[in-house]
């Protein structure tokens, strides 16, 4: 969620621990988002070039969005989406070390 608007649903349909796989079908406010989960991607493939750039846009990209799982908001968590595909982790306890040199 962004604020009130739908910015997609995951569907899990598979995991690989810690990482949680799913489908993605995007909400209304996607579009505004997915040109920064794009160049997010982009990045990951030159996080050792690139590791502080990653994590400011990650910083961006997490402020603008709450992860909310059947029992309610996730404190923590990296999420990443690629076409109809997300993966994403999550921590009960909001901590920025869970995200550091974790994508």
């Amino acid at each position: 969620m962004r604020q009130d608007e739908l910015v997609g649903e995951i569907m899990i349909v598979g995991t690989d621990q810690p990482w949680l796989h799913g489908r993605f079908t995007a909400g209304p406010a996607f579009r505004d988002l997915e040109p920064l989960f794009q160049e997010e991607l982009a990045l990951i493939d030159h996080l050792e070039e690139e590791y502080e750039r990653w994590e400011t846009l990650y910083e961006r990209i997490a402020r603008q969005l709450r992860l909310i799982a059947p029992t309610g908001p996730v404190p923590e968590f990296l999420l990443h989406v690629q076409g109809d595909h997300a993966w994403f982790r999550w921590s009960e306890e909001r901590t920025m070390q869970s995200r550091r040199r974790c994508p």
